[in-house]
Protein backbone atom coordinates (compact mmCIF):
# COMPACT_ATOMS: atom_id res chain seq x y z
CA UNK A 1 0.00 0.00 0.00
CA UNK A 2 1.40 3.39 -0.62
CA UNK A 3 2.31 5.78 1.99
CA UNK A 4 -0.13 8.54 0.29
CA UNK A 5 -3.05 6.15 0.81
CA UNK A 6 -2.24 5.13 3.96
CA UNK A 7 -2.33 8.98 5.07
CA UNK A 8 -5.60 9.31 3.28
CA UNK A 9 -7.06 6.28 5.12
CA UNK A 10 -5.63 7.20 8.17
CA UNK A 11 -7.14 10.69 7.80
CA UNK A 12 -10.76 9.38 7.40
CA UNK A 13 -10.70 7.19 10.00
CA UNK A 14 -9.52 10.13 12.64
CA UNK A 15 -12.63 11.65 10.80
CA UNK A 16 -15.48 9.13 11.32
CA UNK A 17 -13.86 8.42 14.52
CA UNK A 18 -13.93 12.46 15.67
CA UNK A 19 -18.15 12.73 14.20
CA UNK A 20 -18.70 9.29 16.16
CA UNK A 21 -17.43 10.74 19.42
CA UNK A 22 -19.08 14.08 18.94
CA UNK A 23 -22.52 12.27 18.18
CA UNK A 24 -22.12 9.64 20.90
CA UNK A 25 -20.80 13.06 23.48
CA UNK A 26 -24.72 14.36 22.77
CA UNK A 27 -27.49 11.32 21.84
CA UNK A 28 -28.09 8.06 23.70
CA UNK A 29 -30.48 5.34 23.32
CA UNK A 30 -29.83 5.02 19.87
CA UNK A 31 -29.01 2.98 17.48
CA UNK A 32 -26.09 5.06 15.93
CA UNK A 33 -24.03 5.70 12.90
CA UNK A 34 -21.69 8.05 11.57
CA UNK A 35 -21.01 9.15 7.28
CA UNK A 36 -19.69 12.10 6.09
CA UNK A 37 -22.06 14.62 4.19
CA UNK A 38 -22.25 14.58 0.18
CA UNK A 39 -22.25 17.84 -1.47
CA UNK A 40 -26.34 17.54 -1.39
CA UNK A 41 -27.81 17.61 2.32
CA UNK A 42 -30.84 17.29 1.12
CA UNK A 43 -29.82 14.39 -1.18
CA UNK A 44 -28.38 12.73 2.52
CA UNK A 45 -31.51 13.40 4.22
CA UNK A 46 -33.76 11.84 1.48
CA UNK A 47 -31.03 8.88 1.21
CA UNK A 48 -31.63 7.95 4.96
CA UNK A 49 -35.54 9.00 4.70
CA UNK A 50 -36.21 6.58 1.59
CA UNK A 51 -35.71 3.02 3.91
CA UNK A 52 -39.16 4.15 4.82
CA UNK A 53 -38.91 3.48 8.33
CA UNK A 54 -38.38 6.09 11.21
CA UNK A 55 -35.27 7.21 12.27
CA UNK A 56 -33.32 10.68 12.49
CA UNK A 57 -30.45 12.33 10.56
CA UNK A 58 -28.56 14.41 12.59
CA UNK A 59 -25.70 17.46 12.19
CA UNK A 60 -23.56 19.92 13.62
CA UNK A 61 -22.61 23.02 12.00
CA UNK A 62 -20.62 26.37 13.06
CA UNK A 63 -22.77 29.61 13.61
CA UNK A 64 -22.77 32.41 15.24
CA UNK A 65 -23.45 32.95 19.09
CA UNK A 66 -27.05 32.37 19.52
CA UNK A 67 -28.66 31.12 22.39
CA UNK A 68 -27.07 30.06 25.52
CA UNK A 69 -29.73 27.10 25.87
CA UNK A 70 -31.79 25.66 23.05
CA UNK A 71 -33.59 22.01 24.79
CA UNK A 72 -36.77 22.19 23.80
CA UNK A 73 -38.49 18.74 24.67
CA UNK A 74 -38.84 16.61 27.98
CA UNK A 75 -36.39 14.33 26.95
CA UNK A 76 -33.76 16.62 25.72
CA UNK A 77 -32.03 18.07 28.85
CA UNK A 78 -28.92 20.54 29.79
CA UNK A 79 -26.07 19.03 32.27
CA UNK A 80 -23.71 21.98 31.70
CA UNK A 81 -23.78 25.61 32.74
CA UNK A 82 -23.28 27.64 29.51
CA UNK A 83 -21.51 30.99 30.81
CA UNK A 84 -21.26 31.93 26.59
CA UNK A 85 -23.53 31.52 23.88
CA UNK A 86 -23.48 28.53 22.16
CA UNK A 87 -21.90 28.65 18.81
CA UNK A 88 -22.74 25.92 17.08
CA UNK A 89 -26.21 24.11 16.51
CA UNK A 90 -27.63 20.48 16.44
CA UNK A 91 -29.85 20.06 13.66
CA UNK A 92 -32.19 17.14 14.00
CA UNK A 93 -34.51 15.82 11.36
CA UNK A 94 -36.75 13.10 11.80
CA UNK A 95 -37.85 11.07 9.30
CA UNK A 96 -40.48 8.07 8.46
CA UNK A 97 -42.49 6.59 5.49
CA UNK A 98 -40.13 8.56 2.51
CA UNK A 99 -40.47 11.99 3.97
CA UNK A 100 -39.45 14.53 6.57
CA UNK A 101 -41.27 14.07 10.00
CA UNK A 102 -39.96 16.85 11.88
CA UNK A 103 -36.97 19.02 12.97
CA UNK A 104 -35.74 20.35 15.60
CA UNK A 105 -32.92 22.53 16.81
CA UNK A 106 -30.88 21.96 19.88
CA UNK A 107 -27.36 23.69 21.55
CA UNK A 108 -24.96 21.18 22.04
CA UNK A 109 -25.00 21.20 25.64
CA UNK A 110 -28.60 19.29 25.55
CA UNK A 111 -28.63 15.30 25.80
CA UNK A 112 -30.55 14.26 23.14
CA UNK A 113 -32.38 10.70 23.73
CA UNK A 114 -33.55 8.99 20.46
CA UNK A 115 -35.81 6.48 21.69
CA UNK A 116 -34.26 3.93 20.53
CA UNK A 117 -34.53 4.92 17.03
CA UNK A 118 -31.65 5.08 14.46
CA UNK A 119 -29.43 7.64 14.01
CA UNK A 120 -27.51 9.04 10.85
CA UNK A 121 -24.88 11.68 12.52
CA UNK A 122 -23.55 13.49 9.22
CA UNK A 123 -20.06 14.67 9.51
CA UNK A 124 -18.65 18.10 7.36
CA UNK A 125 -21.91 19.65 7.03
CA UNK A 126 -20.79 23.16 5.92
CA UNK A 127 -22.67 25.95 6.70
CA UNK A 128 -23.43 26.72 3.72
CA UNK A 129 -24.84 23.78 2.70
CA UNK A 130 -27.35 23.87 6.05
CA UNK A 131 -28.45 27.45 5.23
CA UNK A 132 -29.32 26.62 1.45
CA UNK A 133 -31.56 23.54 3.18
CA UNK A 134 -32.87 25.23 6.24
CA UNK A 135 -34.23 27.94 3.34
CA UNK A 136 -36.01 25.45 1.45
CA UNK A 137 -37.44 23.88 4.91
CA UNK A 138 -39.06 27.33 5.18
CA UNK A 139 -40.91 27.61 2.10
CA UNK A 140 -41.12 23.77 2.18
CA UNK A 141 -44.60 22.36 -0.16
CA UNK A 142 -46.19 19.32 1.04
CA UNK A 143 -47.46 16.88 -1.66
CA UNK A 144 -50.90 18.03 -1.28
CA UNK A 145 -49.77 21.64 -2.39
CA UNK A 146 -50.09 22.91 0.90
CA UNK A 147 -47.43 24.86 2.94
CA UNK A 148 -45.45 23.38 5.43
CA UNK A 149 -45.68 25.50 8.62
CA UNK A 150 -44.33 23.03 11.70
CA UNK A 151 -41.38 22.50 9.16
CA UNK A 152 -41.07 26.18 8.96
CA UNK A 153 -40.82 27.51 12.49
CA UNK A 154 -38.59 24.90 13.52
CA UNK A 155 -36.12 25.86 10.45
CA UNK A 156 -36.18 29.54 11.03
CA UNK A 157 -35.18 28.59 14.80
CA UNK A 158 -31.62 27.13 13.45
CA UNK A 159 -31.67 29.86 10.26
CA UNK A 160 -31.58 33.39 12.04
CA UNK A 161 -28.45 31.76 13.74
CA UNK A 162 -26.58 31.18 10.38
CA UNK A 163 -23.59 33.77 9.27
CA UNK A 164 -24.08 35.60 5.95
CA UNK A 165 -26.73 37.97 4.27
CA UNK A 166 -28.72 35.26 2.40
CA UNK A 167 -29.99 33.45 5.96
CA UNK A 168 -30.69 36.62 7.74
CA UNK A 169 -32.69 37.92 4.79
CA UNK A 170 -34.78 34.52 4.15
CA UNK A 171 -35.48 35.11 7.80
CA UNK A 172 -36.71 39.11 6.96
CA UNK A 173 -38.57 38.24 3.81
CA UNK A 174 -40.44 35.54 5.90
CA UNK A 175 -41.33 37.96 8.35
CA UNK A 176 -42.82 40.54 5.39
CA UNK A 177 -43.95 38.25 3.00
CA UNK A 178 -45.13 35.03 4.45
CA UNK A 179 -49.02 33.96 3.74
CA UNK A 180 -48.77 32.06 7.11
CA UNK A 181 -49.67 34.64 10.12
CA UNK A 182 -47.92 32.03 12.34
CA UNK A 183 -44.66 31.86 10.29
CA UNK A 184 -44.52 35.88 10.49
CA UNK A 185 -44.75 35.67 13.83
CA UNK A 186 -42.19 32.98 14.64
CA UNK A 187 -39.86 34.91 12.12
CA UNK A 188 -40.23 38.19 13.98
CA UNK A 189 -39.73 36.47 17.13
CA UNK A 190 -36.21 35.09 16.01
CA UNK A 191 -35.24 38.52 14.03
CA UNK A 192 -35.81 40.07 17.93
CA UNK A 193 -33.29 37.38 19.29
CA UNK A 194 -30.70 38.43 16.20
CA UNK A 195 -31.18 42.16 16.39
CA UNK A 196 -29.26 43.87 14.08
CA UNK A 197 -30.51 47.48 12.06
CA UNK A 198 -32.13 44.96 9.40
CA UNK A 199 -34.31 42.67 11.99
CA UNK A 200 -35.18 46.13 13.80
CA UNK A 201 -36.67 47.44 10.65
CA UNK A 202 -38.45 44.20 9.78
CA UNK A 203 -40.04 44.36 13.36
CA UNK A 204 -41.08 47.82 12.80
CA UNK A 205 -42.11 47.34 8.88
CA UNK A 206 -44.27 44.67 10.59
CA UNK A 207 -45.48 46.67 13.18
CA UNK A 208 -46.46 48.96 10.78
CA UNK A 209 -47.85 47.26 7.84
CA UNK A 210 -49.16 43.58 8.80
CA UNK A 211 -52.90 43.44 8.13
CA UNK A 212 -53.16 40.88 10.69
CA UNK A 213 -53.53 42.33 14.90
CA UNK A 214 -51.83 38.95 15.84
CA UNK A 215 -48.84 39.20 14.25
CA UNK A 216 -48.34 43.36 15.23
CA UNK A 217 -49.09 41.89 18.85
CA UNK A 218 -45.90 39.55 17.85
CA UNK A 219 -43.99 42.26 16.27
CA UNK A 220 -44.31 44.27 19.55
CA UNK A 221 -43.22 41.27 21.94
CA UNK A 222 -40.62 41.13 19.61
CA UNK A 223 -39.08 44.67 20.01
CA UNK A 224 -39.47 43.68 23.96
CA UNK A 225 -36.55 40.98 23.27
CA UNK A 226 -34.25 43.75 21.78
CA UNK A 227 -31.42 45.18 23.91
CA UNK A 228 -32.94 47.73 26.12
CA UNK A 229 -31.51 50.90 24.42
CA UNK A 230 -32.63 49.97 21.00
CA UNK A 231 -36.21 48.28 22.58
CA UNK A 232 -37.51 50.48 25.33
CA UNK A 233 -37.32 53.81 23.26
CA UNK A 234 -39.61 52.19 20.44
CA UNK A 235 -41.88 51.02 23.06
CA UNK A 236 -42.59 54.18 24.37
CA UNK A 237 -42.59 55.50 20.84
CA UNK A 238 -45.69 53.16 20.12
CA UNK A 239 -47.53 53.48 23.20
CA UNK A 240 -47.09 56.81 22.99
CA UNK A 241 -48.54 57.72 19.46
CA UNK A 242 -49.84 54.30 16.97
CA UNK A 243 -53.05 54.45 15.73
CA UNK A 244 -53.43 51.00 16.48
CA UNK A 245 -54.91 50.78 20.15
CA UNK A 246 -53.70 47.03 20.40
CA UNK A 247 -50.34 48.26 19.52
CA UNK A 248 -50.24 50.69 22.37
CA UNK A 249 -51.63 48.26 24.84
CA UNK A 250 -48.84 46.07 24.14
CA UNK A 251 -46.21 48.46 24.09
CA UNK A 252 -47.39 49.55 27.36
CA UNK A 253 -47.81 46.31 28.91
CA UNK A 254 -43.90 45.64 27.55
CA UNK A 255 -43.14 48.50 29.00
CA UNK A 256 -44.48 47.68 32.44
CA UNK A 257 -42.77 44.22 32.03
CA UNK A 258 -39.20 45.90 31.14
CA UNK A 259 -38.76 47.24 34.50
CA UNK A 260 -36.57 49.78 32.92
CA UNK A 261 -36.06 53.60 34.97
CA UNK A 262 -37.65 55.65 31.05
CA UNK A 263 -40.89 53.20 31.30
CA UNK A 264 -41.71 54.84 34.87
CA UNK A 265 -40.95 58.06 33.33
CA UNK A 266 -43.27 57.19 30.52
CA UNK A 267 -46.21 56.26 32.85
CA UNK A 268 -45.53 59.09 35.01
CA UNK A 269 -45.85 61.21 32.29
CA UNK A 270 -49.21 59.79 30.99
CA UNK A 271 -50.56 59.32 34.21
CA UNK A 272 -50.74 62.92 35.36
Amino acid sequence: MRMATRVALLAFAVVVLAAWTEAQSQIVNAQLSTRPATRSLDADIQTVADQGSPGWVAYRVATLRGPQHMCNSNSWTSTKVMLEPASELTILVRVENRRIDRLQTVTPDCEVDAGGLPVVWLEGVTPTQSAAWLTSQVKAIDPVGQAKPKAALSALAALIWHAGDEPLNTVIATARDDRRPGVRSQALFWLSQRAGQQAVSAIQNAVDNDPETEVKRKAVFALSQLPKDQGVPMLIELARTNRNREVRRQAMFWLGQSKDPRAISFFEEILK
